[in-house]
């Protein structure tokens, strides 16, 4: 059996590492772009779990959708390359499955921050269902994990999740506004270990939790980022 090909630039072309290899206009209208893509492979998802039409009008899109990856697959990326769009520095993470305006996977869940507490709003279609007609429960603790980070982050003490423990209350509906809230209840005394917690509740009725959790998170130490984070194979810088 040979072995899968690592995923990766083609062509030879060269693709910026980062923000700062590209002018300012020139990101913000890539920006742009991927936000465009991204919302409109994001309908195409949605639209595909829920579509009814006939079989050979799903063979005649389904053609369409390898010829559009075909395109987008000239040139690529390796998980060891930062994409061009995003600063890590500055929270800018377009292809985040949960917040990224340039995935088709994310709601995306809006997040802001209000005095240290992390609120967002997001609706979840027909694409991230398990039990007929409510949301998967996996989804459910991806949404949570998210927003815990961003409580956690805002204390000025961004890590990495050691432990969540989620706790279905009831339901989370599909195709209903959400509402999810976060915020830190422990700071350990070695300040690297963070606890905080958070619920999903509809927007309509935010006094009635649906999920709720607890999340452990770490800080790393600068060997530990280095360790997990260095590039390698062709990102290596």
């Amino acid at each position: 059996m040979s072995r899968p090909q690592r995923a990766g630039r083609r062509h030879n072309d060269r693709v910026p590492a980062n923000s700062s290899e590209v002018s300012p206009a020139a990101l913000d209208d890539r920006r742009a772009a991927v936000d465009e893509l991204g919302r409109a492979l994001h309908a195409l998802v949605q639209t595909a779990v829920a579509t009814e039409v006939e079989t050979p009008e799903l063979r005649r899109v389904a053609a369409l959708a390898r010829e559009a990856a075909a395109s987008l697959g000239r040139v690529t990326r390796s998980r060891h390359d930062f994409s061009r769009v995003d600063d890590i520095v500055h929270g800018i993470r377009m292809y985040n499955p949960v917040i990224g305006v340039g995935s088709p996977l994310a709601p995306p869940l809006k997040v802001t921050m209000i005095d240290g507490r992390a609120e967002a709003t997001c609706t979840l279609g027909l694409a991230y269902e398990g039990p007929p007609s409510y949301v998967h429960g996996g989804v459910s603790a991806m949404l949570l994990d998210q927003i815990l980070g961003h409580a956690i982050a805002s204390q000025g003490r961004p890590g990495m999740t050691r432990e969540l423990v989620c706790r279905y209350r009831r339901p989370v509906p599909l195709q209903t506004p959400l509402w999810l809230t976060a915020e830190v209840r422990q700071v350990a005394d070695d300040g690297r270990t963070v606890i905080g917690t958070g619920a999903i509740t509809t927007a309509e009725d935010s006094s009635t939790v649906l999920v709720e959790a607890t999340g452990t998170f770490v800080r790393l130490r600068r060997q530990h980022v280095e360790r997990l984070f260095a590039r390698n194979g062709d990102g290596a810088r």
